[in-house]
Parts: C-alpha cells; sequence; structure tokens
C-alpha cells in the first residue's frame, strides 16, 4: 500500500457537440467550406449510407466528408481543421465557465482536490485543439484522420461512437489514457487514480448514455443539458433523469449562477467531502497500521 493518499483527482468529462455547442462542430467548421448549408441534409445522407453499407456511422461521415472536400478541392489538412474551429459558436457562458468552476475548486478546496477537465466526443479532435477553449483540458479523446506524407487526411485512424465513449471512461478511472496502453487487465479499486466516484459526466442525450449508465452505476455522477427553448431535448433529459441515468438536468447555460452552474458546484461540493472523508479514512490506516 502507498504511503500517501492518491485519490485525490476529480475528473469532469464532457461530450462536446449539443453540450458545449449548440450545433455539431462539423456544421461551423467544414461543412460550410464545401457548400454545404443544412447540416441536416448531410447527417440524414450520412444515416442513410451508413445504413446501405451497413456500417458504422462515425466511419460514415467522417469519410463522406472526405469525399465531399476532395469534389470541392478544400484541402483537409490539420492545420485547417484547426483554424476552422475559430468559427465554432458555443452556448452562454462557456468560455469562462472552466476558469470559474478552476477558481472554485481552488477557493473552496486548496489542495484537497485537482480538477481535470476532460473531452470524449465523436467529432474531431483535430477541430476541438484549435478551440479557444482547448487549453482547459486535461485530455481530449476524439476521433481522427489519419494524414499521408503532404498533411492531407486519407481515412478515419480513431472514431468514437457511443458505445466506444466508455472505452475512455475506464482509461481516465485506470490511468491508462494513451491508446496503446490496455485497459482489459485487472486493477484493483483502490490502484485506480481516479475512482468512479471522483468522475463528473456532462452530456446532452441518448448518445451519452452509456456513459452515464457506466458512471452511475459505479457511484459517480452526470448531468443532463438541453439546449434552451428546445423542447424535445427537455423531454429526452427529463427521461433520462426518470430513468436514474442522471442526477440532474439543466439548460445548457454555463454562465455563473445558472442552475447549471449550481448543480456542477453542488457535485463537486459532494465529490470533496467524500474525498477528504476517504482521506481521513486513510489516514488511520497509515496510523494504526491496518
Amino acid at each position: 500500500m502507498s504511503d500517501e493518499f492518491g485519490h485525490n483527482v476529480v475528473a469532469i468529462v464532457y461530450d462536446f457537440d449539443g453540450t458545449l455547442t449548440p450545433l455539431p462542430m462539423q456544421e461551423y467548421t467544414v461543412l460550410p467550406q464545401i457548400g454545404i448549408k443544412d447540416g441536416n441534409k448531410f447527417w440524414e445522407e450520412v444515416n442513410a449510407e451508413a445504413a446501405r453499407t451497413n456500417g458504422e456511422t462515425i466511419v460514415a461521415y467522417m469519410r463522406l466528408m472526405l469525399e465531399k472536400s476532395k469534389a470541392r478541392q478544400f484541402p483537409v489538412t490539420a492545420e485547417n481543421l484547426k483554424e476552422l474551429a475559430g468559427r465554432i459558436n458555443y452556448f452562454p457562458g462557456v468560455e469562462t465557465y472552466f476558469g470559474r468552476i478552476n477558481n472554485y475548486v481552488r477557493q473552496n478546496f486548496g489542495s484537497d482536490i485537482e480538477l481535470r477537465h476532460y473531452i470524449i466526443s465523436a467529432g474531431l479532435k483535430e477541430i476541438i485543439a484549435g478551440t479557444v477553449i482547448a487549453k482547459h483540458f486535461y485530455k481530449v479523446f476524439a476521433s481522427q484522420y489519419y494524414y499521408d506524407e503532404y498533411g492531407a487526411a486519407t481515412f478515419p485512424n480513431v472514431i468514437v461512437n457511443d458505445t466506444l465513449k466508455t472505452q475512455f471512461i475506464f482509461r481516465i478511472n485506470k490511468g491508462k489514457e494513451n491508446l496503446s496502453e490496455s485497459i482489459n487487465l485487472h486493477m484493483p479499486l483502490s490502484a485506480r487514480p481516479i475512482p468512479f466516484e471522483n468522475i463528473l459526466y456532462i452530456g446532452d442525450g441518448l448518445t451519452d448514455v452509456p456513459c452515464m449508465t457506466v458512471i452511475r452505476k459505479n457511484g459517480g455522477h452526470a448531468i443532463a443539458v438541453y439546449q434552451p427553448d428546445e423542447s424535445h431535448g427537455q423531454k429526452t433529459c427529463c427521461e433520462l433523469l426518470k430513468a436514474g441515468r442522471v442526477d440532474f438536468i439543466a439548460k445548457a447555460d454555463y454562465e455563473k449562477d445558472t442552475e447549471l452552474d449550481r448543480f456542477v458546484k453542488l457535485l463537486l461540493d459532494n465529490i470533496a467531502q467524500g474525498i477528504r472523508y476517504e482521506k481521513q479514512r486513510f489516514s488511520q490506516s497509515q496510523k494504526y497500521r491496518l
């Protein structure tokens, strides 16, 4: 047993599209560049292509976006994707939220807990890397292209879909955050650097259910957010709340003192008290050599 208490890290894990932004990131970035003004039509085509080929929807969207970009002679490179990220719009308060939450943790818990922000998204890692909020993320898990020797995207290299998202929850939990590291070997709960109880997941709907389920069943927490004045999204969130998938639901408004802001802080308070409790138990076991 280690001589130091090692479970003081808290992870807030976010979906991206629909959680931090009103629209999918592709609709702010690549799609307008290749002449697609109606994002809904593109996603309908993606779903139809996935059904036609009996393929994975994420792979279908990444392939179709490359094919359409090539037809319009728009070069899909990591640099271009990163540059286009500046066009993304966020929900109210997102751009200042991370700094405020970090300050809240520092002011209220000091060195008792370390807060980390993570992204798990089916969107493109290259786009997220160019956002104004990228600097706040400890790690971004997202879909990626493979680039040839000329820097051009050629095919999907990493895909993240609804169920694959749970893999990254376990990576955070076990501290195996590089994709080359296996998460299949048994690891005692006491050896896992970020217990599930220390994880808070924030997502916007059914695509987040696998992650919410894994986290909640293991003692963690989840919040579902919905777009203001969007009744369908609110209904979906209510169903998640009723089914016990989440602790709370709220409008996707990250401004100070909104309902969402209060729920995040409430859950951080709860997690911090749990950490303090476990730390005292750990100190007792060390003191009496249990």
